[in-house]
């Protein structure tokens, strides 16, 4: 293990289990084991994919005939070896007299359209953006794997922690998913963990939740004055970090307000160095991000977003009609914030729905016509789906004395407020699709509270047992029901 738990480190009141040495000697091996695995279960789990909303494999084929908008509509039987009549989340281009031209403007980030460019360039159309959208999550998985290994905890906790991100989150069903938006959740997490594992090995003392430093209260504002006489010189590896998270927000915008985490956490010296260093690397991407919007749609914030709201919030009351969506508010709109956070903590799944025909018997949990339980197609509570996400509370006690903790729980409240105010709610999907824009975050937490609970005792266990189950009965449903 990179850092021994015996460091007087508050969460080691338990004497390591005697495999523990052994587990952390193979660290590396059982990394690659991980990945391998991960590999094996996102690749299985859903054997037929079909590619039927790959947008940015339309979005690279685009940019290597040269264009930055993609050909749309293009139907079946037009000579192309897809087709996207059917996409509804474009924008279409049209000439002065508002007729279309055959092309239409994605408004979604674009990096993970660079990810696929080798692919397209070797296989068109034909790209497999699923398949690829698995691998990337097995890496992901073991990138997990690495930043655990940061923390002050059992080699076994670390093992448990990230079996439970892999397996017992929302990621499990967007790697074996990987339609359009899964893809760009991949690619966002894989950066931003990155981000964080690398704040973490530049930072050991913000590791530590008594003593030095981080005994003191944490939050900025305490060290204003030494803050101000900081010296302003670039710290190289906080630069890197926020290049990381910057490019993330590339893939998914929300994760650009993790950056509280990299004002508290990494090299740098003080808070007011470390956020300016990690702010200048966010800003390389995110600005180029919007020069790309301002070139290619003449805005700065695309105007697709607009153009979509327009669009689904006519159909969302025809699918959901008990969710309120007014194009009188904004997209981003606080008053969407109480609809939204009931289906995020409170959202239950179905319960006896009515069967079609009616009279038909309720014969198996997996029977379309007529189950016991399904997932509703708005999402469900993160908290049903991944309880294990409760293991978090322990480590939150050290909130006001250690910056890992106070920077990793402010960063988590700030993007889950800003996909609180979105209007959409992640559309149809098992779970809570937006959770993978702070689960980055949320892992540390849930390690060191599993450290802090004394390691894998039998309640952590359990919370990871059921974790699984249910992301495994939601991804059967998820694929039965074609989603």
């Amino acid at each position: 293990m990179e850092r021994s738990i015996a460091q007087g480190h508050p969460a080691a009141d338990h004497d390591p289990a005697p495999d523990e040495p052994l587990l952390d000697r193979a660290a590396p091996w059982i990394g690659l084991g991980l990945v391998l695995l991960m590999l094996a279960i996102y690749v299985v789990s859903n054997p037929n994919r079909l590619n039927t909303y790959n947008h940015f494999v339309w979005q690279a084929s685009a940019w290597l005939e040269g264009e930055a908008a993609i050909r749309y509509p293009v139907y079946p039987g037009d000579g192309l070896a897809a087709s996207n009549d059917y996409f509804q989340d474009v924008l279409p281009v049209v000439d002065r007299d508002e007729d279309t031209v055959g092309r239409a403007l994605l408004p979604f980030p674009p990096l993970p359209a660079v990810v696929l460019l080798p692919f397209v360039a070797a296989f068109g159309l034909a790209t497999n953006a699923q398949l690829i959208a698995s691998l990337l999550g097995a890496l992901v998985v073991g990138i997990a794997f690495w930043v655990l290994g940061r923390l002050p905890v059992r080699p076994s906790v670390r093992l448990g922690t990230t079996v439970f991100f892999a397996l017992g989150t929302v990621f499990w069903y967007a790697s074996m998913l990987g339609q359009t938006w899964y893809l760009a959740h991949v690619v966002a997490v894989g950066l931003t963990l990155l981000a964080v594992g690398i704040a973490l090995h530049a930072d050991p003392s913000a590791l530590e939740a008594e003593g030095g430093e981080s005994h003191r209260r944490v939050m900025p504002g305490a060290g204003l004055r030494g803050g101000l006489r900081a010296s302003f010189a670039i710290d190289g590896t906080q630069l890197l970090a926020g290049l990381l998270l910057g490019l993330a927000a590339t893939s998914r915008l929300t994760v650009a307000f993790g950056f509280p985490f990299l004002v508290l956490v990494g090299g740098g010296g003080s808070w007011l160095r470390r956020g300016i260093s990690a702010g200048i690397g966010i800003a390389i991407p995110v600005g180029g991000l919007l020069l790309y919007n301002l070139a290619t749609s003449g805005h700065l914030f695309h105007p697709g977003y607009e153009y979509l709201y327009e669009q689904e919030a006519l159909a969302y009351p025809v699918m959901f009609p008990y969710l309120d969506y007014r194009l009188d508010w904004a997209i981003e709109d606080p008053r969407y914030i109480p609809q939204n956070l009931a289906l995020m903590l409170f959202g239950t799944p179905e319960i006896m729905p009515p069967c079609d025909p009616v009279g038909a018997a309720r014969s198996t949990w997996f029977d379309v016509a007529c189950p016991v339980l399904r997932p509703r197609a708005d999402g469900m509570s993160l908290l049903l789906t991944s309880p294990a996400f409760l293991l978090a509370l322990p480590a939150l006690r050290s909130y006001g004395r250690s910056r890992l903790v106070a920077g990793a729980g402010v960063a988590i409240g700030a993007i889950a407020l800003v996909n609180l105010m979105h209007f959409s709610q992640g559309w149809v999907q098992f779970g809570y699709r937006f959770s993978n824009d702070f689960v980055p975050f949320a892992l540390p937490l849930v390690a060191l509270g599993i450290e802090r609970l004394g390691g894998l005792r039998a309640l952590v266990v359990v919370l990871v047992a059921v974790s699984i189950a249910v992301n495994l009965w939601g991804n059967i449903w998820a694929l039965t029901l074609g989603w």
